[in-house]
């Protein structure tokens, strides 16, 4: 099957690696031009590099843009970038976020706060600019990419458990407002794939251990017996962003390996 998004736009959070950078390539590599945003300048300059060249020689575009998405004016004014540089955006992934969790008793308002303008507000903001337009056309796609901590909560999994299942209501809502219009929304629920969070969280908790070793005791209880990879993941992003996904909407899909216990 040859997924294409030609002339599609996509803004992609988070975009400057691991998951968001894998669905960057794909979509380019696809046809789709790409906005990578995240706040780190220097990995969406080097993020933005790597997608160029894979597409050197195509009409495809890639452009960076610095914002912090728990910030609801940064949100706004990246938006307004993304439509001062390209005439529409067709494809919106919520992606930026890292997995926050303690036990209960320890978790600030504060810390609840952050968690839920990272993954809830910023998911809601940038859904709210991009809604109007996409129903006017009747064409558009929005992923919401969230955890499978948002479908089976254990203990200490808070905040991230809780707004990342707030993140699937949220999903379940659009894509029943968007339907009419042929505006699709979807979320992905990421189990154990390689990325950028679990490098620097082995880094930080365990620069003794090799990260295979580190790794190992949560490997050992998925099903396929190893790791995702970043590309498996972008690969179902970029189908769902396709006229191929074209009846799929208000689904949570686990992209785990099986790690999950529920479907």
């Amino acid at each position: 099957m040859d997924i294409r998004l030609d002339g599609k736009t996509a803004l992609i959070t988070g975009g400057s690696d691991g998951l968001g950078l894998a669905m960057g390539l794909k979509f380019a590599e696809s046809g789709a031009s790409v906005i990578l945003l995240a706040r780190d300048k220097d990995r969406l300059n080097k993020a933005a590099d790597l997608i160029s060249d894979s597409v050197k020689g195509t009409q495809v575009r890639v452009e960076i843009i610095s914002a912090d998405v728990k910030d609801s004016e940064q949100i706004n004014q990246a938006w307004k970038i993304s439509k001062e540089r390209f005439n529409q955006i067709d494809i919106l992934v919520n992606n930026a976020g890292t997995h926050a969790s303690g036990p209960f008793l320890d978790i600030t308002d504060e810390m609840w706060q952050t968690d839920l303008d990272l993954k809830l507000f910023a998911a809601i903001r940038f859904s709210r600019l991009a809604m109007p337009e996409m129903i006017s056309r009747k064409w558009g796609r929005i992923i919401n990419v969230l955890s499978v901590a948002g479908k089976t909560p254990g203990a200490s999994s808070a905040p991230t458990s809780v707004s990342r299942a707030a993140g699937m209501a949220l999903t379940k809502v659009l894509s029943a407002e968007g339907g009419p219009d042929n505006v699709l929304v979807n979320a992905l629920l990421v189990g154990l794939i390689r990325s950028g969070q679990h490098e620097r969280r082995h880094k930080n908790t365990a620069p003794d251990k090799s990260f295979e070793e580190y790794i190992s005791p949560i490997v050992k209880t998925l099903p396929l017996g190893r790791m995702g990879e970043a590309e498996e993941f972008a690969n179902i992003a970029c189908f769902l962003s396709s006229e191929a996904g074209s009846y799929i909407t208000g689904c949570a899909i686990n992209v785990d390996g099986g790690r999950s216990p529920v479907v």
